[in-house]
């Protein structure tokens, strides 16, 4: 079947650029804020991986071809957290941190067998009802001090608590 959407590649041109050149990812650490800004809760993904291993990670994708970062950003936040969560993307895109993701292991604390990949890392509070969709199964909203647990850690592979740890330290969340 030919893919019509622009800016989507088919299954095996994924494969191949994959294989040829790093790919950009933006990756969203969702909040809720008090009136103060301080975050009260993170919220941290449910998936069920292709291999069929449970996980915990984050809010992330890949940037198409022609998409804003912006745009990108709001489009996976929808995807995975549903139409009303209510993102409050930040006026300027300056990411807390930009992760680089290596197939090789122990490169950089961040993994991901398929690729070579470079993420764009936001917090970005959310006010709405969130509802996952598509591959998450279910958010988890945890305290700052949860979510930096032994428990929730060793549950998000590739890196994602590594990242996460680093949101809440960018926050000034003191753990």
């Amino acid at each position: 079947m030919t893919e019509t959407t622009p800016g989507w590649l088919s299954s095996d041109e994924l494969e191949m650029t994959r294989a040829r050149m790093p790919i950009l990812y933006v990756e969203a650490v969702p909040v809720r804020v008090d009136d103060s800004g301080e975050v009260t809760s993170v919220g941290v993904l449910l998936r069920i991986g292709p291999d069929g291993t449970v996980s915990r990670t984050l809010v992330s994708g890949r940037v198409l071809h022609h998409e804003r970062v912006r745009d990108a950003l709001l489009r996976h936040l929808e995807k995975d957290l549903g139409p009303v969560a209510l993102p409050r993307v930040p006026t300027s895109l300056q990411p807390f941190t930009v992760a680089e993701y290596f197939p090789t292991q122990g490169i950089t604390p961040y993994h991901d067998p398929r690729q070579h990949a470079v993420s764009l890392a936001y917090i970005v509070p959310v006010t709405g009802d969130c509802r996952p969709r598509q591959d998450a199964l279910d958010l988890v909203w945890f305290s700052p001090q949860e979510a930096v647990s032994e428990a929730v850690q060793s549950e998000m592979p590739g890196g994602h608590g590594v990242l996460l740890k680093q949101a809440l330290a960018h926050a000034g969340c003191v753990i």
